[in-house]
């Protein structure tokens, strides 16, 4: 596989960093990560020109590549820190994953299209990215990998999804868009077994941005 990241990459992440920090981006981290990140390696060389443009694209499976915007709203709100636990659900393309990795997170992640399951894992092995990637249903969770100190949620659910839920640490935090038709994006932190806090976006909301469905027992 060959991944090329000319100057002119470079210099077109620069300025998507530089419009990240104009919609409202603050953490210096965050910002850094996905500067490290190459997007046009994570979509077809058809939409390369596009690759630092603040869209969603098409991946195949009826999935898309997540709005920078989004990567780096989730993964600031998430405040994370090297060494942090965190499980992703949506592995989708592993633009995502590959930020976070280079936030300095261990990454558990889970994808149920075997397609992208299988392409994201040969395109994360040949950037080096070391995530450790699961193919199965995101409801589900890692129970046996938990607790997780964070969990990020690509897809949107109705409701928050209990067993997700449970496979936070006390203290730990899931960001998740929820909603049926409407969603909005909300941030979860556990402060006891069955207890927690949420906090919701609505200013999220005003970028229109749209989630595919969290689905339950699908492969």
């Amino acid at each position: 596989m060959q991944l090329v990241d000319k100057a002119k990459h470079k210099g077109s992440r620069k300025r998507l960093i530089l419009e990240l920090q104009e919609m409202g981006i603050e953490s210096p981290q965050v910002l850094d990560a996905m500067l490290k990140v190459p997007r046009h390696f994570f979509l077809d060389s058809s939409f390369e020109e596009h690759a630092y443009q603040n869209k969603a694209f098409p991946i195949g499976t009826d999935q898309t590549i997540s709005h920078p915007y989004t990567v780096a709203f989730q993964s600031e709100v998430l405040g994370i820190k090297k060494g942090d636990k965190i499980l992703e659900i949506g592995t989708g393309s592993g633009y995502q994953t590959a930020v976070l990795f280079h936030l300095g997170a261990d990454v558990y992640s889970i994808e149920r299209q075997h397609f992208l399951f299988d392409k994201t894992k040969l395109l994360l092995s040949a950037m080096r990215i070391k995530a450790f990637l699961h193919y199965g249903d995101g409801y589900e969770g890692l129970p046996e990998k938990a607790l997780f100190d964070k969990i990020l949620v690509t897809a949107g659910a109705p409701s928050i999804p209990g067993k997700l839920f449970n496979q936070l640490n006390i203290g730990g935090m899931m960001i998740i868009p929820i909603g049926v038709g409407e969603q909005i994006m909300t941030l979860i932190i556990k402060t006891g077994d069955s207890s927690y806090k949420k906090v919701e976006f609505d200013n999220f909301n005003e970028t229109n941005f749209r989630f595919v469905p969290m689905l339950k027992n699908k492969r």
